[in-house]
């Protein structure tokens, strides 16, 4: 039986995290750049921690009017800071809380920007110390941190359409494309059992009004197809 991990975005002020730590086996957890702030922060670790979720640090621009999905030109040095402190301030908090930080995984337009963008990329690896990153396969971030020698873990996004055409193939359509958001629950669980065959974890988006159930559904379909959910670390 292959293992397969469930993540999902927490902590951004717009879904219900209670619920989607009940499901995930990881959170991707805000760290106040683009949403949440250290409230917010330490409830989610605190819960994480009574579940044995793992706590990652989600990092992003500095865009909280944007939600961190605006593509920013940020200086490299300055963004290596920015991500030193999101980490920072997380795991400062995770450690009150009972748990640790175990990973980076960027967010929004800072997540896409270093699938191809070789000093962002950087950036975010200077800044995030020895961290395992989550990302997508074939991407920049994982190419460079696997050539220093950092554990690289390869997710898929099933509530996603990808330029490819199919689950997994290309890299994420834009926003604001027809078929980049795949919103009905049951494509969304279909999906996730193809993206599993290639991937170490399914992402499933939390700030969708039906983020819970998606999971569920998602939970539900690969263990329906004898996958053991579990964290990958």
């Amino acid at each position: 039986m292959r293992t397969i991990d469930l993540n999902a975005d927490l902590g951004e002020g717009v879904t219900d995290d209670e619920g989607l730590l009940a499901v995930v086996t990881s959170a991707n957890v805000a760290c106040g750049y683009h949403a949440g702030d250290e409230a917010t922060m330490r409830a989610v670790c605190e819960r994480a921690a009574e579940r044995g979720v793992v706590v990652g640090a989600q990092v992003s621009y500095d865009d909280r009017e944007g939600f961190g999905r605006r593509r920013l030109d940020v200086e490299h040095d300055l963004l290596r800071d920015q991500v030193a402190d999101q980490v920072d301030v997380l795991s400062r908090i995770a450690v009150a809380a009972g748990t640790r930080v175990r990973y980076v995984k960027p967010h929004g337009a800072l997540y896409n920007r270093v699938v191809e963008d070789e000093e962002q990329a950087d950036a975010v690896l200077a800044g995030s110390g020895d961290l395992p990153v989550l990302g997508l396969p074939g991407s920049v971030v994982l190419r460079l941190a696997a050539a220093a020698g950092r554990r690289t873990v390869r997710e898929g996004f099933p509530d996603r359409g990808y330029t490819g055409g199919r689950p997994g193939q290309g890299t994420l359509m834009p926003r604001d494309r027809p078929g980049a958001l795949v919103e009905d629950a049951v494509d969304v669980a279909a999906n996730a059992v193809v993206l599993a065959a290639g991937v170490d974890s399914v992402c499933v988006h939390g700030d969708s009004p039906g983020a819970v159930e998606a999971a569920r559904r998602v939970r539900a379909a690969l263990e329906g197809a004898h996958y053991r959910i579990a964290p990958w670390v």
